[in-house]
């Protein structure tokens, strides 16, 4: 499959790309070629391959979430830049 230059020039201009004339000869051969590569591959017979969405066998590791801190209330607010109230006072976020 041969892409043209006009489809390309519509390809660049749905993703908001302004290309020179030799971008635009470039991208002809080169999108082209990744569309003929497209086409060997559905040529390939899958039929009897299982589908998998990862083959490392890699897996999550999970841990609980517990709380692990021994500071008191009042060892937390000491180190504080700023406080209120018996609160951190930090800056707005808006």
């Amino acid at each position: 499959m041969n892409l043209s230059k006009s489809e390309v020039i519509k390809i660049a201009k749905l993703a908001r790309l302004s290309l020179t004339a030799a971008e635009i000869s470039k991208f002809q051969k080169e999108l082209s070629d990744i569309l003929n590569f497209i086409e060997q591959l559905k040529t390939i017979d899958t039929a009897n391959v299982k589908p998998t969405s990862q083959i490392t066998g890699l897996e999550n590791i999970e841990r609980k979430d517990e709380v692990n801190y021994n500071f008191t209330r009042e060892e937390i607010l000491a180190s504080a830049l700023e406080q209120a109230e018996g609160h951190l006072k930090v800056k707005n976020v808006f």
